[in-house]
């Protein structure tokens, strides 16, 4: 759902969003800035998901962590 929004801008600011975003994407631009800044929580879920995909890394990991409690166990 999206929801509409009046910002105000330099002039500057807002005649070169024109010419280089163009008008109809600016909201999107300025939308894809703010994402990450508002929405944390979620970038660090995306990323815990993405290193439990990565087979190869838990499999290091899991060894690692195997080897360390034998470790503290001598």
């Amino acid at each position: 759902m999206h929801k509409k929004m009046t910002i105000t801008i330099d002039e500057a600011v807002y005649t070169g969003l024109h010419k280089v975003i163009g008008r109809g994407n600016i909201s999107q631009f300025l939308e894809s800035l703010a994402r990450p800044h508002m929405l944390k929580e979620d970038m660090l879920e995306a990323g815990y998901q993405a290193m439990a995909a990565d087979k190869t890394r838990v499999a290091e990991a899991g060894e690692w962590c195997n080897a360390l409690v034998i470790d503290t166990a001598e």
